[in-house]
């Protein structure tokens, strides 16, 4: 009898022992978050292999991580289009591995779809010509010619038609009516960057391009992100439109700096919003999505990631395209610990 019961002891003793612990934690969501492109494809590139991303053939290798890529991918350098379509493909192919990529509107690509070009390079122009460039924009031209000279020639009426038509063709390389027709609302970049979100939640991290305002804040983020598309979607560029207001997620800098935009449209509230400090409006934000951290970007920091407000705050555009010569770097967010990261621009 006292034999068997130790046997029986000892065989449960080493059934425990041997036995999974069934209250061991999985391991926390790895999240890698990178900032502002601005059409530098190498940057890009370099980052994700840095970062474990993509592998040496552009493919994805991340896992099950998460990726958000926070917004302005176009303008003010060449290979816009190269990392949308880089993008567009780990967007398919990240689920397959359990693993997802994010795509954060930002106001470079609302700027796209409402047709302000003032950052537009002629490189990005150039990545949409095809054999019959020429031919539409001569068509285009043609087909608008009275309103171009009249435009033209009431900046300069001494200007010939010769003159207008040339004028006219310097400011619309080839490519521009191709990248204007992708661009548009109903165009195929238009309507990707209309499906990606203003605002994303991931567990107790919030990621926006601009910044979150208190006003904001008191919106649902679901709500802001049906405004933010609908508008997209209506190319909505009136004084109103969510696009352009700097109080709104695109544009918002109060977070990080002096947004005198911000202000004045504040000046002009009514009922106007009690003034607040920027750790104060980042508590009220905060606790309006019931979330731990914020991440932006849009206001550039060449020095480097900066983390704030007692680990709550991360800005995270660090100039990272040749047009800013910032450093290349990225943010990776494993359960509460926010760890910056850069790589060494190759030549």
């Amino acid at each position: 009898m006292v034999r068997r019961l130790v046997l029986a002891i000892a065989a449960l003793f080493a059934s425990l022992v041997s036995a999974p612990a069934l209250s061991a934690a999985p391991a926390p969501q790895r999240i890698i978050a990178v900032g502002d492109l601005h059409g530098d494809f190498d940057a890009w590139r370099t980052i994700t292999r840095a970062a474990g991303i993509e592998d040496a053939r552009g493919h994805w290798a991340g896992g099950k991580t998460i990726l958000v890529q926070m917004g302005d991918i176009a303008d003010r350098w060449a290979d816009s289009l190269k990392i949308i379509r880089d993008l567009q493909q780990l967007q398919k192919e990240a689920p397959r591995a359990g693993g997802k990529t994010i795509v954060v509107l930002g106001n470079h690509e609302a700027m796209n779809l409402l047709g302000d070009n003032r950052y537009t390079t002629a490189g990005e122009y150039a990545a949409f010509v095809d054999p019959q460039s020429a031919q539409r924009r001569d068509r285009l031209y043609e087909a608008k010619r009275a309103q171009v000279e009249a435009s033209y020639r009431a900046q300069d009426p001494s200007l010939t038609p010769d003159q207008v038509r040339f004028k006219w063709m310097g400011d619309h390389p080839l490519g521009w009516v191709e990248h204007r027709l992708a661009w548009g609302p109903s165009g195929e970049l238009g309507q990707w960057a209309t499906r990606n979100p203003a605002i994303v939640r991931i567990g107790g991290t919030l990621f926006v391009h601009g910044g979150i305002s208190a006003e904001y804040s008191k919106q649902p983020i679901e709500a802001i992100n049906r405004r933010v598309a609908a508008a997209m979607a209506a190319g909505d560029e009136s004084p109103a439109s969510v696009l352009t207001d700097p109080l709104g997620p695109l544009w918002y800098r109060g977070l990080v700096m002096t947004d005198g935009d911000a202000q004045a449209e504040r000046a002009t509230a009514k009922p106007p919003l009690p003034p607040l400090t920027p750790d104060q409006e980042l508590n009220a934000v905060l606790a309006a999505y019931g979330a731990q951290r914020l991440v932006i970007a849009h206001t550039p920091s060449k020095a480097g990631i900066q983390i704030t407000g007692n680990g709550r705050l991360a800005r995270i555009d660090t100039g990272i395209s040749r047009a800013y010569g910032g450093p290349l770097s990225w943010l990776e967010i494993v359960g509460d610990r926010m760890i910056p990261h850069t790589v060494a621009r190759t030549p």
